[in-house]
């Protein structure tokens, strides 16, 4: 995910390690929050972690097996593969046998992609991904996680194999470099894919539209997921991968980090008093 830090870390009244699922206002030391909306962290997880683990995780989490049901055998295209849905997702495909995984990321992110186990990683700025996913799987692919919107979900929609599943969760084209340019935005709106459900007859294919943020009403569901996150976790089959950990302070240069595109995985954000309590951690 290339939105900054979304969920926080807090130390529990009884004194527990919790991570904290929350829509905004967590770039800050000190917040209040539902109690249900708080998830004890597994041993020997670190706060950074800890930090870069719920949004990430259960994001990729229902978006791969809620909607997309994946199964052995099947392939999936990621984009933004080196962010930190993108890391998430990854490594929720090797859980499962046979996974063929594409994923979109620029050149000099390539070398540790395949190392993460991406099968096919493909360079956006310079190739185009359709092509390059039609020359290995020429039916194309079962599911796409499409962050990007714009144009690019018709092209993941023309991308599915029959009974594909295409998920939208984000609409990244809508900011283009450092700064939003309307033209760009206005663009990419207009080209926004649509479909109604008679055409879908037709295709044999699932569209489906995903934002934690607008669950808060679901938390059995979310506990639910992120138990059985927690269990990856433990049973060592996934672990949040951290780009880079950033000082309060610093947080136009964490910002930057990810508007240049030079992160993989998570960028977190650390306030002094998680600061602090790491170094007790390490005496």
């Amino acid at each position: 995910c290339t939105s900054l830090l979304a969920d926080a870390l807090l130390l529990g009244i009884v004194g527990d390690k919790v991570m904290v699922l929350a829509r905004a206002g967590l770039w800050q030391e000190v917040v209040t929050v539902p109690a249900n909306q708080t998830f004890l962290m597994p041993e020997g997880m670190s706060f950074e972690e800890a930090a870069a683990f719920l949004v990430n995780y259960i994001t990729a989490y229902m978006i791969l097996f809620d909607f997309g049901n994946l199964r052995p055998n099947q392939s999936v295209l990621i984009h933004m593969a080196a962010g930190g849905v993108g890391t998430a997702a990854i490594q929720l495909c090797k859980t499962v046998e046979n996974v063929t995984i594409f994923g979109t990321a620029s050149a000099s992110k390539h070398d540790s992609l395949r190392e993460s186990g991406v099968t096919h990683p493909i360079d956006y700025r310079t190739m185009d991904y359709v092509e390059e996913v039609r020359k290995i799987s020429p039916k194309g692919v079962n599911i796409v996680l499409d962050p990007l919107g714009g144009s690019d979900t018709s092209k993941a929609f023309n991308l599915l194999k029959p009974m594909g599943k295409l998920i939208t969760y984000g609409v990244a084209n809508l900011l283009t470099g450092q700064r939003k340019n309307l033209m760009a935005m206005a663009k990419t709106w207009w080209n926004q894919f649509s479909i109604n459900a008679l055409q879908l007859l037709h295709h044999n294919k699932a569209v489906c539209g995903y934002h934690l943020g607008y669950m808060d009403e679901e938390s059995d569901l979310i506990a639910g997921v992120v138990a059985k996150l927690v269990s990856l976790y433990n049973q060592g089959k996934i672990k949040p991968k951290i780009d880079s950990v950033w000082p309060f302070e610093q947080v136009a240069d964490a910002m930057r980090q990810m508007q240049e595109k030079k992160n993989i995985g998570k960028v977190v954000l650390v306030p002094e008093v998680l600061k602090e309590e790491s170094k007790k951690e390490e005496n």
